[in-house]
């Protein structure tokens, strides 16, 4: 059993503290995957976009894929569907790499998994995956927040070695609710105020309400280092620390947005009992049994 460094949702008051794990755990920038001012950036900033990693063509196979899953009753009746709070349409469907055969080699593609386990330090397991869905004119926003706070108090991740993946299927541009992010912003963990409910995964997938940061502390970051959008063409990735503060804006354009989503985390920083004291969340949501590193090769898709 860890010792909880990260204490959050335990006293009245927000505060913070200053990060005591890394963000790149490699140092050989000459041996990463990609360019090394990319890695300083990613750890600088706490995220990184790579335009055009998967072709048009690529994108075409998992958007057909995609829309195939959002149209089955079985996908649907699953328990791993998440739906909009108001409309009730299909917000993520989790659990991707363990249900789709297609989905489970795109998480092993080097060109996404090389990076994070250059970043992480070797081999690593899926903390989680899902596939999301901002429609047109009804995508709601998602607040700002940490997932490491999440991961850590309801999951029970020790440390900061994880990040998350997600391969744009559509155009993400400044007007469609893109994903937003407070540069910087990775270097403090902002612990949270309100003792966690029960079960609150079932209703903080659709709305997060424990787990949120204060106004003051998102204010105190934005005003330090702004705020980042992360725009680029389908077929682009996005990369981001798991402590980066994030949100997204309401999609009111007729232009939706989907992703694939994919956690990174560590086989060294697998899964313990949530910090909270609570049940941990459901597996479809927060791996907790299986820990072996992924097979990292080259996919094809056509």
């Amino acid at each position: 059993m860890h010792a909880d460094l990260y204490p959050s949702r335990q006293h009245d008051e927000p505060s913070w503290q200053e990060r005591l794990d890394p963000v790149v755990y490699r140092s050989d920038l000459a041996n990463a995957p990609i360019a090394a001012d990319l890695i300083e950036r990613f750890e600088r900033d706490g995220y990184l976009v790579i335009p055009n990693l998967f072709s048009a063509d690529e994108v075409a196979v998992f958007r057909d894929e995609l829309e195939r899953m959002r149209q089955d009753p079985a996908v649907a009746g699953s328990g791993k569907t998440i739906k909009e709070p108001d409309s009730g349409a299909i917000r993520s469907v989790f659990d991707i790499h363990s249900d789709n055969a297609l989905f489970a080699r795109v998480a092993c593609d080097e060109r996404i998994a090389s990076i994070a386990s250059f970043i992480l330090g070797g081999d690593l397991y899926l903390h989680q995956s899902r596939m999301n869905f901002k429609p047109g004119f009804t995508g709601k926003e998602f607040y700002w927040h940490s997932d490491f706070e999440t991961w850590h108090v309801e999951d029970g991740l020790p440390r900061m070695r994880t990040l998350s993946c997600s391969i744009l299927l559509t155009d993400n541009e400044p007007h469609n609710g893109p994903l937003m992010l407070i540069p910087g912003s990775h270097k403090h963990f902002v612990r949270c105020v309100g003792a966690t409910p029960e079960n609150h995964y079932e209703k903080s997938l659709r709305k997060q309400e424990f787990g949120v940061p204060d106004h003051g502390s998102l204010a105190e970051l934005a005003d330090r280092y702004g705020i980042d959008t992360a725009t680029g063409p389908a077929g682009s990735v996005v990369f981001f620390d798991c402590n980066t503060m994030h949100g997204s804006n309401s999609n009111i354009t007729p232009s939706a947005r989907s992703n694939l989503f994919y956690v990174y985390n560590h086989v060294d920083n697998a899964a313990q009992a949530p910090f909270c004291g609570r049940s941990p969340r459901p597996a479809f949501v927060a791996e907790r049994e299986t820990f072996e590193p992924l097979q990292i090769q080259p996919q094809t898709y056509l």
